[in-house]
């Protein structure tokens, strides 16, 4: 069963709204077979120009990350659309995952990250000036196939992913490409021979 951390930025989170995320996103627990315990972060921000805007992330346990997020001119609109989202990525994922040769009982495990909420920011600096790092992050990972960290990938809306291969035990990474296709990039051992 989920848990629920709500907070909002700009906005005082009443217990109408709390109790609307809370009904709102225990939907998405049907999707499982055994019931997750997880918290499910949920963060509201409304803008000056009155748009409101609503980000979901979950980390269930083995390690998968639902997470979404949408924008619409109302605080409870925008609920509804992210967990719309979710849905949409659940189901994606269990179709994946059951076309593969193993059916799993519930989602995998792909990769525990501390991410969570957070995507990656950077910054470009114009002209000569040093490099900035203006945010860092610390993620574990979990051994699994380059499959299913597109998979993960996806969920979470970024670009890339770093990942531990499962056949190798090495680090790597997988990354978006144009045109829809995907790349892999694995790390050697010993840095000094790259």
């Amino acid at each position: 069963m989920f848990t629920y951390n709500v907070r909002g930025e700009n906005i005082e989170i009443t217990p109408a709204i709390r109790e609307y995320a809370e009904k709102k996103i225990s939907k998405i627990e049907r999707y499982f077979t055994d019931s997750p315990d997880a918290t499910a972060y949920v963060n509201a921000k409304v803008y000056p120009n009155k748009d409101a805007k609503a980000e979901v992330t979950i980390p269930l346990t083995g390690g998968l990350t639902l997470r979404a997020e949408e924008t619409s001119q109302d605080l409870y609109g925008s609920i509804d659309l992210v967990v719309d989202k979710l849905e949409r990525q659940v189901r994606k994922y269990k179709t994946k995952m059951n076309r593969k040769p193993r059916v799993s009982a519930g989602l995998p495990g792909a990769v525990e990250t501390q991410v969570q909420a957070d995507r990656v920011e950077q910054e470009a600096e114009e002209g000569h000036d040093p490099i900035k790092i203006v945010r860092r992050k610390t993620l574990s990972v979990k051994p699994m196939t380059a499959e299913e960290a597109v998979l993960q990938m996806e969920m979470l809306g970024h670009n890339f992913f770093i990942f531990e291969d499962a056949e190798t035990g090495k680090g790597a990474l997988v990354y978006a490409r144009r045109k829809g296709s995907y790349g892999l990039i694995a790390i050697e051992d010993d840095l000094e021979d790259a």
